[in-house]
């Protein structure tokens, strides 16, 4: 990779975790001794090309002050009340000193593998053009409501997830244009489709799960320890 491109990685925790039926965020559960976001964190720390990392909290959060992440560089950044708002405000964060590059993980998706995220990495910057973490559905899908009432092909159907890398200039304009114009933005790369810019789909491992439910994390700490164990 050229070495003029810089990258910085935001990571979007100012949730609730509301499904999960917690007194506190879902990020602050705890997998083999360490919590979600602590397993975030240092799996970016470990990809190379990541140079900083700028984590979006709530303002009144009193969990991330008790992280053991002093060896990591990362930077607290307020959160906002939707996902975009997050991002937004570590992207105004970052812009006296801009990156090349930003790759915005969810704070809930500890089991990425950096492998996968050097891939990502590399072919969004050999090809200049901005792309996200994605797995083909694998399952049957049905349109409906309360009855099924199409079988919705799926050799186009991709489940999107993140890591997702964009350039720092259009994913700022991107993402400052949607909320100024009250577009929904569930994710980088809507706010980037919204713009006309091309997303690719790089393809991940399955097992990169977003952790959303007590069975989410209870998947979650069986497939830890086989990672584990497998390194």
């Amino acid at each position: 990779m050229n070495k003029s491109i810089s990258i910085a990685a935001v990571v979007p925790a100012a949730g609730v975790g509301a499904r999960m039926g917690l007194n506190h965020p879902k990020q602050y559960l705890k997998i083999n001794g360490k919590t979600i976001l602590e397993h975030t964190l240092e799996k970016l720390a470990s990809v190379a090309q990541i140079e900083r990392t700028y984590v979006a909290i709530s303002p009144d959060d009193a969990y991330y002050c008790e992280l053991v992440i002093d060896h990591l560089d990362v930077l607290r950044v307020d959160g906002g009340k939707e996902r975009a708002n997050s991002v937004l405000n570590a992207l105004r964060a970052m812009a006296a000193n801009p990156p090349s590059w930003v790759l915005v993980h969810d704070a809930a998706r500890p089991l990425v593998d950096p492998k996968d995220i050097e891939r990502l990495i590399a072919q969004c910057v050999s090809n200049n053009e901005g792309g996200i973490l994605a797995s083909k559905v694998k399952d049957t899908i049905k349109r409906g409501g309360q009855y099924s009432e199409e079988t919705v092909p799926r050799d186009a159907l991709w489940q999107a997830l993140t890591p997702q890398l964009f350039m720092f200039e259009e994913l700022l304009y991107a993402l400052e244009t949607a909320l100024q114009r009250g577009v929904p933005i569930t994710d980088e790369a809507s706010a980037m489709e919204l713009q006309g810019k091309p997303v690719r789909l790089v393809p991940s491992r399955s097992d990169n799960i977003k952790i959303t439910t007590p069975e989410d994390h209870a998947l979650a700490c069986f497939l830890m320890s086989q990672q584990q164990k497998s390194s």
